[in-house]
């Protein structure tokens, strides 16, 4: 019996004879093996429906080509179903014509990171009808040991390629179905007044720092603009002086959209002295003016550490200015157009920010009407 495992060009050069020959196959393409003589030769193998063929010693190939030549041979072989279209031209053919022509420049890039970084290089040789789910469970499970946000957000990519196949009746199920997304924190996190206080006095202290670079101050700048306006992250990176008037930012293209960001006199004041320069951005790359600044803020696994908030993400910057909006008695609705939520359900989940300020007013309440009560 095949022993099973997830090849790697040091797992091969390791593998050691026995006294009689045997296959280790790969985990990752099944149609893969690497056959070891007792003499200690190794090669590389491909099956498929129990046949062999051997693709080689291991001396002159990598486990990277091995498995892209098992893939072609599997997209190119010849059966009742030889019409189905491999993974790549099918998901950069019908499957981006279906949808390219809605979405927004960020959302194509979006696809196309998952596609092309992720997908692709999995699946792109192989033919739709043979994409199996175990296939598909062991890419996953590979792919959430080290992202499992990543592999979620991929997995609705790969899904939706699928489904699309099925609809077109190129395979008869979506392989991808059966497969559970990673489970998320359900609670969003958020710095407390104590946190905050740290971590202003972690942002002045580097601020007036002689060792930090031009670059490494405005992303001091950037961080205080997202505690101070809940902005995502590459709204206010890719700022551009022409989205700024005296009290508001008038975005041209956010995540939702168009939109506004109103802004507090602690902002204002920020991106006033930004205002310089020739660059149309209001934080431009130092290399190229032209450009804005790089949205990789590396600066503040430095800033978390010192402030001992280490488990706080630059996005739940955002979740604290709704979170405290919602606990200083801003309604929902307002609360969602600060954000630029898309929908209602966005915002909801901070609606038990409020619980206990809806706690004391319906105690203030009770109390009144048990005075009137009272009165009569």
């Amino acid at each position: 019996m095949n022993r099973r495992e997830r090849l790697t060009d040091t797992l091969v050069r390791k593998l050691k004879p026995e006294s009689r020959e045997y296959t280790l196959c790969d985990a990752l393409v099944p149609s893969l093996g690497v056959r070891v003589h007792p003499s200690g030769g190794r090669s590389f193998i491909h099956v498929d429906g129990g046949k062999r063929a051997s693709l080689g010693s291991v001396s002159f190939k990598t486990v990277r080509q091995a498995r892209k030549e098992s893939l072609e041979r599997l997209t190119l072989g010849t059966d009742d179903n030889a019409s189905v279209p491999c993974f790549r031209d099918f998901a950069t053919g019908p499957w981006k014509d279906s949808w390219v022509h809605r979405c927004k420049p960020a959302t194509i890039r979006w696809f196309e990171r998952n596609l092309n970084g992720r997908l692709l290089p999995t699946f792109g040789s192989l033919r739709l009808d043979r994409i199996t789910p175990a296939m598909v469970h062991r890419w996953f499970d590979d792919y959430s040991r080290t992202a499992p946000g990543g592999a979620n957000h991929c997995l609705k990519v790969l899904r939706h390629i699928l489904n699309l196949a099925v609809s077109r009746g190129h395979i008869a199920a979506n392989p991808a179905s059966s497969v559970k997304p990673n489970r998320r924190p359900k609670l969003t996190r958020f710095l407390s007044q104590d946190e905050l206080h740290r971590l202003h006095g972690v942002l002045d202290l580097h601020d007036n720092s002689k060792r930090i670079s031009p670059a490494q101050r405005m992303q001091i700048d950037i961080i205080r603009l997202l505690i101070l306006t809940g902005c995502r992250r590459n709204e206010i990176v890719r700022l551009q002086k022409r989205e700024v008037f005296d009290d508001s930012l008038r975005l041209l293209d956010s995540k939702t959209g168009p939109r506004t960001v109103f802004l507090n006199s602690g902002a204002r004041a920020i991106i006033e002295r930004r205002m310089v320069g020739d660059s149309p951005f209001v934080f431009p790359s130092p290399l190229d003016q032209g450009r804005p600044l790089s949205d990789d803020i590396s600066l503040w696994y430095t800033i978390r550490r010192d402030a001992s908030i280490e488990d706080v993400r630059l996005h739940d910057l955002r979740h604290t200015f709704a979170s405290h909006a919602v606990m200083q008695g801003t309604p929902l609705p307002v609360v969602s157009r600060l954000l630029g939520h898309s929908k209602p359900t966005m915002t909801m989940r901070y609606a038990h920010m409020g619980d206990r300020e809806t706690e004391a007013a319906a105690e203030r309440i009770g109390t009144a009407i048990a005075g009137m009560l009272d009165m009569g």
